[in-house]
């Protein structure tokens, strides 16, 4: 599959790109900064791969970066192989986005020792191969929190069952529990990130099952959960989680969590651009204001008590402050 590659305009000048390969040392080039991005999926999706590739734009804009992505399957052989040429082409920094990269990259640093392998939604530091995790937990620990408080029984709709999914599931049920040890919750896996089917159809089963609030988290697929929530009318709540799901589910987002993951990926870039490279993996979390944002939603038909929002932001404020465990490892 040949990458879609966004280049600079000429207006730029050359110094630019000197310098930065000044700073990368021997990796780099006069001809500058190169960044490639693997995305398990499309980018024209809402979700989790429209985040890598904003994460990718912004090391373009703000660092002046050569960059090129490609769209991938679920199938590891081709992971390898598109490392294998981002590296010999000369991409500095090669960012994986999602953990199930993570093994294609060990593979291919051991040949490539100059190239830097970033792995989201990964814990790993080896070398070059950096993992950068937002820890989920956080924001879905408060979702669990509200669910307890305002509903019944919930539901948790997952694509894979990776270390990442599983940690914001465990979050959402340790918050939900805090509030109501024998609060009831459901979860299931699709089995993969595209089967936006197989998505609504878990959650239709899980509301015909009582659940009142529903979470769905499975990359491209996760559009398909909020349809069903949507189409079971307006006493069923979620939270729109990665992106704004608002427009499909309308009457029953009371909430939206957000991580900011482009800016942290442009941050974790630049100081390896400036020889400063991170020296163990990356964790954003809720004290990381301008990374990850969890806020609730006035001009719907429904919404959070005010005397619960006070809660969750002094739920928040421990969290961030390390005082509030949030999952168990």
């Amino acid at each position: 599959m040949k990458p879609c590659v966004f280049r600079l305009g000429a207006g730029l000048g050359a110094a630019p790109f000197l310098l930065a390969g000044m700073m990368l040392g021997n990796a780099a080039s006069a001809e500058g900064l190169k960044m490639g991005l693997l995305v398990p999926g499309s980018v024209s999706e809402e979700g989790w791969n429209r985040i890598g590739y904003n994460a990718l734009k912004g090391v373009e804009e703000q660092l002046g970066a050569e960059v090129s992505y490609v769209e991938l399957q679920q199938n590891p052989a081709s992971f390898s192989k598109a490392f294998y040429d981002y590296a010999s082409q000369g991409y500095h920094v090669i960012l994986g986005h999602g953990f199930e990269f993570q093994d294609a990259a060990l593979e291919v640093a051991e040949e490539y020792p100059d190239t830097y392998f970033l792995i989201s939604s990964s814990d790993i530091h080896e070398g070059k191969v950096i993992g950068l995790n937002t820890d989920t937990s956080q924001p879905f620990f408060l979702m669990g929190v509200v669910a307890a408080k305002m509903g019944k029984k919930a539901g948790l709709v997952g694509g894979m069952e990776i270390p990442p999914i599983q940690q914001a599931f465990a979050g959402f049920k340790a918050g939900a529990h805090s509030v109501d040890p024998d609060f009831p919750i459901s979860e299931s896996y699709i089995g993969n990130f595209t089967d936006t089917t197989a998505a609504k159809e878990s959650a239709l089963s899980m509301i015909a099952q009582g659940a009142d609030f529903v979470v769905p988290n499975a990359s491209g697929a996760t559009v398909g959960g909020y349809q069903a929530i949507a189409e079971s009318g307006g006493d069923v709540r979620t939270f729109s989680i990665f992106s704004d799901f608002t427009e499909v589910a309308p009457n029953n987002i009371l909430g939206l969590y957000v991580a900011d993951y482009a800016q942290g990926v442009v941050e974790v870039v630049r100081d390896i651009q400036e020889g400063n490279s991170p020296e163990s993996n990356v964790i954003f979390g809720l004290k990381d204001e301008k990374v990850m944002q969890f806020t609730f939603r006035d001009d719907g038909p429904v919404s959070v008590p005010e005397d619960i929002r006070a809660e969750i932001e002094e739920i928040s404020a421990g969290i961030a402050a390390g005082n509030i465990q949030t999952y168990s490892d």
